[in-house]
């Protein structure tokens, strides 16, 4: 009966690892199809790129602050900070926005951005931090609140200092995309 039970769980290991592979196979194999255009040849590099000849000095940002699960959180609190903030509710294009967009969304996509911009292997798909924010016409408090908010939530988080430096740098750089009037101070 032993046996039968240790049988049974390595064929289903095996049949597990052998779908996963087919999956993958197939799956880039139909990405390839669908990029293809007639007359070019596909190569394995599409699905299995060559690897960089110099390797990266260190941990990248996104393995400093923990990866996507740890980004995730922080983008979780800073959103919900945003959400109740009453800086950001005194402006009533950012209230509507609130009210209009879905927070699971959002949370979504700037998880996703944060994981792209600090090296993580996610990729942004949404619209352009200008599209995104030029309607709500975002002034300099609003700003500073954001930066504040954001600061927040990484010191709960316990995110080390330089790390916090890096991802503050980091949104600083966007701000004349969120803020119209930025632009002309630069």
């Amino acid at each position: 009966m032993k046996d039968h039970r240790t049988f049974s769980r390595t064929a289903l290991g095996l049949a597990a690892i052998v779908c996963v592979y087919s999956w993958s196979t197939t799956a880039g194999a139909g990405e390839e199809k669908q990029d293809r255009a007639p007359g070019k040849a596909t190569t394995i590099e599409r699905r299995h790129p060559a690897p960089d000849p110099k390797p990266p000095q260190g941990p990248s940002l996104y393995e400093r602050l923990g990866g996507v699960n740890t980004i995730a959180v922080l983008v979780d609190d800073v959103v919900e900070r945003s959400y109740v903030s009453e800086v950001f509710n005194a402006n009533p294009r950012i209230a509507e926005a609130h009210k209009r967009f879905p927070k699971p969304v959002y949370k979504f996509n700037a998880t996703a951005l944060v994981c792209m911009v600090t090296g993580g292997p996610q990729e942004y798909t949404g619209r352009s931090l200008k599209e995104a924010h030029q309607h709500l016409r975002a002034t300099e408090r609003e700003w500073q609140e954001l930066v504040k908010m954001i600061r927040g939530s990484m010191n709960y988080l316990k995110v080390p200092e330089k790390e916090q430096d890096e991802v503050i740098a980091i949104v600083e750089s966007t701000k004349g995309d969120v803020i119209p009037s930025a632009k002309a101070e630069k």
